[in-house]
């Protein structure tokens, strides 16, 4: 596995994250309580041990956090 394979996963995360919800512009604060949100999901797949399951939720959080900065260059706050 490779850093290829890593973006590829967040790619196609970031897509269904798409598909689901659309282009989402919310503010830095909305984000962050997003992204802490998926970040206590996967310390709780680490916590009961479960690789698959934490391996998903890193490239969730890592989607949120590309869309955090797309979000934030199509508003011009960051």
């Amino acid at each position: 596995m490779g850093i290829m394979e890593f973006e590829e996963l967040v790619d196609k995360e970031r897509a269904y994250q798409d598909k689901l919800w659309g282009q989402q512009n919310y503010q830095p604060e909305k984000w962050l309580v997003i992204l802490m949100e998926e970040i206590g999901e996967m310390a709780q797949e680490m916590l009961g041990c479960s690789q698959e399951a934490m391996e998903i939720e890193l490239i969730q959080c890592a989607a949120v956090l590309k869309a955090m900065w797309e979000s934030g260059k199509r508003n011009n706050w960051i």
